[in-house]
């Protein structure tokens, strides 16, 4: 997977972020993808091959593993990880507008300094606080929707280290057992904290932007008095 394009999307949309989105961008970068990328591939690569049963009954070995593992724990992270990332889109085609509007009235007439115009930091304020604040808001709601999958999918967020199936073509109830299950136990552990910390730094980031907004009208109200 090309983490490197997604890097580029958030870099630009990062240069107009508050500084608690800054931070939630290099959490997800550091403690998310980059341990994703470089650690728990690693871990998760012999997942289906080591999944021992004590049988030799053909199929029964891959029914058990898809029963008790439908979707295996890295794609399911990377998919998490581009869900929550995909809101940003909303903020980065909002810059890319206001960008080609003044370009515009640039070509019509108007008087705008253009390499100023590509360095120039937008301030969330107006529409472009309404398209922040849902792409935060979008990000806290699948956030907590891949962790109830998680929770939900594989009973918990401990590995198992023996489970027992009796699904068909087993001729009995066998026993299978799970690779590394402490380690991977960990790693899930790890990233559904990391997961939790990016949901707060959200939440704490949509708090900001609305007492902001809110403290300034209530400050034009007291002036308009």
């Amino acid at each position: 997977m090309d983490w490197g394009t997604l890097q580029g999307v958030l870099g630009g949309v990062n240069k107009h972020s508050t500084s608690i989105g800054k931070i939630w961008l290099t959490v997800l970068f550091i403690f998310r993808i980059m341990i994703l990328v470089v650690a728990a591939e690693r871990v998760w690569g012999d997942e289906q091959q080591d999944f021992v049963c004590n049988t030799l009954q053909p199929g029964c070995r891959n029914v058990c593993y898809d029963h008790f593992f439908p979707i295996s724990h890295i794609r399911l992270w990377a998919l998490q990880l581009i869900f929550v990332s995909t809101p940003a889109l909303l903020v980065a085609m909002h810059v890319a507008y206001t960008r080609h509007e003044k370009k515009r009235r640039f070509r019509n007439g108007e008087k705008i300094d253009i390499e100023e115009l590509k360095n120039q930091r937008l301030h969330i304020r107006g529409p472009l606080w309404w398209t922040y604040t849902s792409s935060i808001f979008f990000r806290i709601i699948f956030e907590a929707v891949f962790m109830y999958v998680f929770y939900y999918m594989y009973d918990g967020f401990q590995m198992p280290r023996l489970v027992k199936c009796d699904a068909w073509p087993c001729p009995n109830t066998v026993d299978c057992f799970v690779s590394r299950p402490t380690e991977k136990t960990t790693f899930t552990i790890f990233m559904l904290a990391v997961s939790g910390i990016c949901m707060m730094l959200n939440l704490a980031e949509l708090c900001y932007l609305v007492i902001k907004v809110c403290t300034k009208e209530s400050g034009k109200a007291t002036v308009l008095k």
